[in-house]
């Protein structure tokens, strides 16, 4: 290297090692010296080097990885496009008859032919036309035949197990009804999502609506729109009104909740939300005038007609089958219930159920020779109005063995077996019991409550909670006062003033709680005092789970009439009837023991304890009689079978209206301890098989410590859960009396005060929810 080179790189590092100069410094402000004592630092500090997270993830290789994926998506879509074909429809070729079969495989009966009959288009009114897509798809014309956002979404919940999820066009449902089927698949929906591509390319929108309403199923067995207009309004397609058309768009997204004829209270309510839903789209897709609109009025279906080959309970036991699997495939596949039904009727399934023919037909002969043969409508009308529902149910196993769903499927479509339309009256004292049982509870004075608890059984007695009156005293039978009695005996004679005031001992929130744990359908009830008396809704299919609970030692029991079922090739595991202890075994044992007092020295000496038929067998159970006789109970068991018969006064001609049932048969009141109760005996006694005992934990109750017939009542009588039959002021589900100004005995302490609620403001009973996923045993009308 030379001088001058030399000389010109020592420039350069000097000028390297300066410092940086501010604006405000004079340039001769610092000198070479410093200069260099700068550099030294800059050369001392360690070289801070990229991580190998930051050399790995920079945003040239993310933003290049996300523009692979998306080309990736992309051409897979393109090859699936152009290798998935528009197939074959297959909507009546996969119809086939279902099977159905007692518990030892002889034949119940088949069922399946299509009810479907498809029109043009053209033969349905424009406006009805509308009530669907206002329903389904209001962008229907417009769109390409997809949701991207709602089939996205249905993909992701396929794969986390979420289930089904509303969001799929008229064009997809159509595509899944027609050409594919219901299963929950990521291949199913990714065809589902090419398939409604190409048809909507390749069809017109008039044809594929066409194809929608003439393929999805309305339920009552009935596929397409004429088929649906005949079961529902009987008129032709071409016939309906727009109030018709919409109500038939509602039925869609769950037909049987929404079925008219067959819905709870509060599927009825939810029927007619989506009914008002589809009409105030239309409004606001300019299709229906507003002033037209708010004139429309609900219009009630017909009665429906029952398919051939269900006639007698046939009916019954095949509807609560569809039911209860249609329910395990919401469970087990994810489907919506519109779907399940569809993927159930007529689907060719091989369906077993747990009904014991034998059984069946002494139940159904019991009724016969107990009730119906004893009425005589023409002589007093009054008797047209009785209704018997009863369930059996193996409290082992928890299968239904018997069902009794009432006259005729043919002549009353709604079954008096699963409906829980009536009060359970006093056959919901038990699970108060229970409750004080399982949650130790006490009195208002400090004293457990136990079998052998001493209350007052003061008639209208007003019940108190911590020194105050809660604005309710019950009356008893016939304003009948017991004073001092035992658990017991309050249980044995059927006592309101007990156990209105047991209740609050408890605490309602407890009360209500065991219900549910038991098996009752508590959603919308209320924990108030009222619930005391059995003032809400419950079937028998409901109550016979209940007290088999109580005979299977506190494990939960949740009846099922389906033993198995198939369908080419594959089987369907019904979930387990038998679940986990939900009350101690203690708690049920007592209760089962306490009960035994009912038959022996209570309301159902005569019709139970005294049947010839008898024959030394163990019983426990309970009777019960609603406000107004309008229904009337006995749920009892031995310890190998729980059966419950209801009673309801039901009057067709208005509507199912409920009325008394003073006189029917006649006897001047229906009570739990006499039809109901000689049922059960009839049918109990004559399948009982050998004599059995219970195997009890428990060191009370009658059965370990046999009661005393009070001296108080000359004669057995069982209390009405609600209202007496002489002058005493009624106790309805909500009462209206005001509370008594007397002051009456108790254990609390004497102190009275201003009640904390007037009986006047009692809540209802049970109020509409709009949960639409319900457990097994809600199955209104089914």
């Amino acid at each position: 290297m030379g001088r001058a080179e030399e000389r010109r790189a020592r420039q350069r590092e000097g000028r390297r090692a300066a410092p940086r100069r501010s604006s405000g410094t004079p340039a001769t402000g610092i000198g070479p010296a410093d200069g260099g004592r700068a550099a030294a630092r800059r050369a001392a500090r360690p070289v801070r080097e990229k991580g190998g997270i930051r050399r790995l993830f920079t945003w040239r290789k993310i933003l290049g990885t996300f523009f692979g994926v998306c080309l990736l998506g992309i051409g897979s879509f393109i090859v699936l496009y152009v290798v998935v074909d528009i197939p074959k429809g297959n909507a009546d070729a996969t119809r086939q008859s279902n099977v159905y079969k007692y518990s030892d495989g002889t034949i119940l009966a088949r069922t399946g032919e299509v009810n479907r009959e498809m029109v043009d288009l053209d033969k349905v009114p424009k406006a009805v036309q509308r009530c669907f897509v206002a329903a389904e798809n209001k962008t229907f014309y417009t769109d390409h035949g997809v949701d991207l956002k709602g089939t996205a979404r249905g993909l992701l919940n396929t794969l986390s197990g979420k289930g089904a999820q509303g969001g799929s066009t008229i064009t997809q449902q159509y595509v899944k009804n027609f050409y594919l089927n219901q299963d929950q698949t990521v291949t199913r929906k990714v065809k589902e999502l090419v398939i409604s591509l190409k048809v909507d390319q390749k069809m017109s929108k008039d044809d594929i609506l066409a194809g929608y309403i003439n393929t999805s199923y309305y339920g009552r067995g009935a596929y397409g729109i004429q088929a649906a207009a005949q079961a529902y309004y009987r008129v032709d397609a071409k016939d309906l009104t727009v109030q018709q058309g919409a109500y038939l768009a509602a039925l869609m997204q769950a037909p049987s909740q929404y079925d008219w004829a067959v819905a709870s209270d509060t599927g009825k309510k939810l029927a007619q939300q989506r009914w008002n839903y589809v009409l105030d789209n239309m409004v606001k897709q300019n299709w229906l005038d507003a002033s037209e609109r708010q004139a429309m009025k609900f219009p009630e279906p017909k009665e429906p007609r029952p398919a051939p080959g269900q006639e007698g309970q046939k009916g019954y036991l095949i509807a609560l089958a569809n039911r209860q699997l249609a329910q395990q495939l919401v469970k087990e596949q994810g489907l919506t219930q519109g779907q399940a039904e569809q993927a159930v009727d007529g689907q060719g399934w091989n369906i077993t159920l747990d009904i014991d023919k034998k059984k069946q037909a002494a139940l159904e002969e019991a009724v016969k020779t107990q009730l119906t043969s004893k009425l005589n409508p023409k002589e007093r009308p009054v008797d047209k109005h009785v209704q018997a529902g009863a369930v059996s149910v193996d409290a082992k196993t928890g299968h239904i063995v018997a069902l009794y769903g009432g006259e005729d499927y043919f002549k009353h479509y709604f079954s008096n077996a699963t409906r829980n339309d009536y009060q359970p009256a006093s056959t919901f004292k038990p699970v108060i019991l229970a409750a004080a049982l399982e949650h130790d509870a006490k009195t208002q004075d400090g004293r457990p409550i136990a079998a052998n608890t001493i209350y007052d059984g003061t008639s209208e007695r007003q019940v108190v909670d911590r020194g105050r009156r809660v604005g309710f005293g019950p009356p008893n039978e016939d304003d009948r006062s017991y004073g001092d009695i035992t658990v017991q005996t309050a249980m044995n004679k059927s006592v309101n003033s007990v156990f209105a005031q047991m209740g609050i001992d408890v605490g309602m929130e407890q009360v209500m709680g065991v219900a549910g744990e038991l098996g009752m359908n508590t959603k919308g009830m209320q924990a108030v005092p009222a619930q005391t008396l059995g003032s809400m809704g419950a079937s028998p299919l409901e109550m016979a789970g209940i007290y088999a609970t109580f005979a299977n030692h506190g494990e939960k029991v949740t009846p099922t009439i389906v033993k198995s079922a198939e369908q080419r090739g594959r089987t369907v595991k019904m979930s387990d009837p038998i679940g986990d202890q939900v009350i101690s075994r203690q708690a049920a044992d007592t209760v089962t023991s306490v009960l035994t007092g009912v038959v022996d020295d209570g309301t159902a000496q005569k019709s139970v304890r005294d049947n010839p038929r008898r024959n030394g067998q163990q019983v426990a159970g309970k009777t019960g009689t609603s406000d107004e006789n309008k229904s009337a109970w006995f749920v009892g068991y031995t310890p190998k079978l729980v059966t419950a018969v209801g009673l309801f006064g039901e009057d067709l001609k208005q509507n199912g209206k409920h009325v008394p049932m003073y006189e029917a048969g006649g006897v001047p009141r229906v009570n739990g301890g006499g039809f109901p109760a000689q049922i059960w005996a009839e049918y109990t006694f004559g399948v009982m098989g050998e004599v059995s005992k219970f195997d009890l934990d428990t060191k009370q109750g009658a059965a370990v410590q046999p009661s005393k017939t009070p001296s108080v009542s000359e004669t057995p009588s069982e209390s009405p859960s609600e209202s007496p039959t002489t002058s005493a002021p009624p106790v309805s589900e909500t009462p209206t009396e005001s509370p008594s100004e007397q002051t009456t005995p108790s254990q609390s302490p004497s102190e009275q005060a201003t009640p904390s609620q007037s009986a006047s403001e009692t809540p209802p009973a049970r109020e509409p929810t709009d949960d639409t996923t319900d457990s097994l045993l809600n199955l209104n009308g089914q």
